[in-house]
């Protein structure tokens, strides 16, 4: 069975391993392959725990149980994630949108499940009841993943470089203003 839930501090462990490997996965060939292999689970579940015990922040886990680990099952396993907030403070100028779906990771073996957009409709809803009139999320240009937020209705709206791991990279910003917009088309059927 596959849920999302509102993540608690003990699931920070999880979500730091997979942060790690969505990026690990992702980003070959786009940031340092030495930037990648430094990754640290243990850095990022420090990173996530603080997150977690935020109180504005909104952090939602996808986790899968039962017959969808296979014929034995298992025990529950965190198998995505996403996080969001009011806008962070841009570089240069106002952010593009009042609230900011910050990270959506998805290990592959549960991509094209509908993972991510349930993550999605969970954030948007939080930021939603947070106040927030819409929404935006920054995806590396060069991501190939990128057609997901097309594809849920977001709209281009800045382009900033980055550094990341020493190397410039690209990012575009992807709006949803109203954030109903979003809201709606993670309502949809996969």
């Amino acid at each position: 069975m596959i849920a999302i839930r509102r993540a608690r501090p003990a699931d920070a462990p999880s979500i730091g391993a997979v942060h790690v490997a969505a990026w690990r996965s992702a980003y070959p060939g786009i940031l340092p392959d030495a930037y990648l292999a430094k990754l640290s689970a243990t850095r990022q579940a420090m990173f996530y725990d603080n997150t977690i015990r935020a109180s504005a922040a909104g952090v939602h886990v996808a986790t899968a149980s039962g017959l969808d680990l296979g014929p034995a099952g298992g025990p529950t396993r965190i198998v995505g994630f996403v996080t969001d907030g009011l806008a962070r403070p841009q570089r240069s100028g106002p952010a593009p949108a009042e609230g900011e779906i910050e990270t959506l990771y998805v290990l592959d073996d549960w991509r094209e499940r509908g993972l991510g957009r349930r993550l999605m409709r969970a954030a948007a809803a939080h930021l939603a009841a947070a106040g927030c009139a819409s929404a935006f999320v920054w995806v590396l240009r060069q991501n190939q993943s990128r057609w997901f937020y097309e594809r849920l209705g977001g709209k281009v709206a800045a382009e900033a470089t980055i550094e990341v791991g020493g190397a410039p990279v690209t990012q575009t910003a992807y709006v949803w203003s109203p954030i109903d917009k979003l809201v709606q088309a993670t309502s949809a059927a996969p």
